[in-house]
């Protein structure tokens, strides 16, 4: 019985290691909304909305996916979520009643691009988590991409 608890102990040691390694960090978020700007400066916006929606595309990296709101709220491109696209989530709240996307949007016109916090839904865990959100503005859209902490 001890020898399988010792078992079951280090596997679990070892999955956490792993799962450490694969957490994205502010860096990789950042990192991606800026390939993200980039993209949208070069080839202009209806082509790079199209990047962006592509779940199998370079903008969708584990964890982390770009997602593309107008100045009220409408998203253009969500990696992550195709049934946001077209749709008005300035009225969006997360599980403390923050108007998060209001938010995104109200730091890009302000500063141009900073960070966001609020709590959501972990997609794997099912648990409500702090998350941490980078926005840039880049012409009348915010580009965006999260991190849970």
């Amino acid at each position: 019985m001890k020898k399988l608890l010792a078992m079951l102990l280090g596997a679990a040691l070892y999955l956490s290691g792993l799962l450490s390694v694969w957490a994205s960090t502010p860096d990789d978020a950042t990192a991606l909304v800026k390939k993200a700007v980039a993209l949208v400066k070069q080839s202009g916006k209806d082509k790079a909305m199209v990047a962006f929606n592509d779940p199998q595309g370079d903008f969708v990296k584990g964890d982390l996916y770009v997602f593309v709101v107008d100045m009220n709220g409408k998203t253009l491109a969500n990696g992550s979520n195709a049934k946001l696209i077209g749709k008005n989530v300035i009225d969006m709240k997360d599980a403390d009643g923050k108007l998060f996307i209001k938010n995104f949007i109200d730091i890009a016109q302000s500063k141009g691009s900073g960070w966001s916090d609020y709590q959501w839904v972990d997609p794997v865990t099912k648990a409500i988590r702090p998350k941490t959100t980078y926005v840039e503005k880049v012409d009348d859209v915010v580009i965006g991409c999260g991190i849970y902490k």
